[in-house]
């Protein structure tokens, strides 16, 4: 996968302010507000900043964490793993692979099959909706 790179001015001019606040400042927007923590649409979700697919709808579940929650990636290296320690906790932080940014973190306490909880905010995530079948 080749990586995309771009200054923080480009990506300014290309995100939304709230996107461009989580996404590349490292931010969380506020429990339940995100579009994407109720929605059932089936598809698969990607990344907002570059397009890459990162979670298909089969694998979102209600965590009741106020977060869309996956219990795993489409394909695990699409996705980077980070030790996150700000804010006096030790976390996993989760990031587009392809683009570097931030989409949420990881916690050991999901469903089965995997019992990870991908716990991502909506505004760096973009859903395309699968195509029917005639």
């Amino acid at each position: 996968m080749s990586k995309i790179v771009k200054t923080e001015d480009e990506w300014r001019k290309e995100l939304t302010p709230e996107q461009f606040h989580i996404l590349r400042e490292k931010g969380t927007e506020r429990a339940f507000t995100g579009p994407y923590n109720d929605f059932k649409g089936q598809g698969v979700f990607k990344c907002a900043a570059c397009g890459e697919p990162l979670f298909e709808s089969a694998t979102k579940y209600n965590s009741r964490s106020g977060w869309p929650s996956f219990y795993a990636p489409l394909d695990p290296s699409h996705i980077d793993e980070h030790v996150d320690k700000a804010h006096g906790m030790v976390r996993t932080e989760v990031t587009c692979a392809k683009c570097g940014g931030h989409l949420g973190h990881l916690f050991p306490d999901g469903p089965a099959p995997t019992g990870a909880r991908y716990c991502i905010n909506s505004a760096s995530l973009k859903f395309d909706e699968a195509k029917k079948k005639d």
